[in-house]
């Protein structure tokens, strides 16, 4: 017996609807990686579920994802605050990241190469016009944007799961150390080299150009401290 096609708009066609705990966890995401929240600064639960509009049970929930992703640390009788990340805490960081961009850069190339290029070349476009602009913000948006497109390329879920978390953790970094951003243009040279390597299916130089990259941001995040 066919299955005959459900019409669009059926009601037997599941509609993804976002819980309210992963909406709180967005905008609380959100506010971390912007210094709204600031790093060491503590969560008041009656505060925060006054400001969201929210009952304080999707709120701790909202703040536990954020534990598990490493945005809050909790404190025994002391409640939730936001992470300080330190010198080593940023270097594990980017062990962890070129890990993750290096294992995804192998799986793309056993793929489709060309794909990825085509998804990767606009993002570098906003990265140089940024750079051009003096715009950090805009670049520091493009160049997670590039890093997150880069691993979902990869087509691996568990590491576009990982790659998302540490990306979050890169931009408080970024956000907390701006000053430390360095040379718009290079960051931008930087990522080009990647696309390059990658466009050219040389996976030596690929690995080199993900490898001087992360050195580089390592140095400018903490090199400067």
């Amino acid at each position: 017996m066919s299955q005959r096609a459900q019409p669009a708009g059926s009601v037997l066609v599941p509609h993804v609807i976002e819980s309210t705990p992963s909406i709180v966890a967005s905008k609380l995401r959100e506010a971390i990686v912007l210094g709204e929240l600031a790093p060491g600064s503590q969560l008041v639960e009656m505060q925060l579920a006054a400001q969201l509009g929210v009952s304080r049970g999707p709120l701790r929930e909202a703040m536990q994802r954020l534990v598990q992703e490493g945005l809050l640390r909790s404190e025994r009788n002391r409640g939730l605050f936001v992470v300080e990340l330190d010198d080593d805490d940023v270097r594990d960081l980017y062990v962890v990241r070129k890990a993750i961009d290096q294992a995804a850069a192998s799986l793309i190339l056993s793929k489709d190469v060309a794909a990825a290029v085509k998804r990767l070349k606009p993002i570098l476009t906003e990265m140089n016009d940024a750079a051009k602009r003096g715009d950090r913000m805009a670049l520091s948006t493009a160049d997670m944007q590039f890093h997150e497109a880069f691993v979902e390329a990869s087509g691996s879920p568990r590491l576009i799961r990982m790659a998302r978390t540490f990306l979050t953790e890169t931009r408080l970094c970024i956000t907390t150390l701006g000053q430390t951003y360095g040379s718009l243009t290079r960051v931008a040279t930087e990522h080009a080299a990647i696309l390059r390597a990658l466009k050219d299916g040389n996976e030596a130089k690929l690995m080199a150009a993900i490898q001087a990259h992360m050195d580089d941001a390592l140095d400018r995040l903490v090199g400067s401290r």
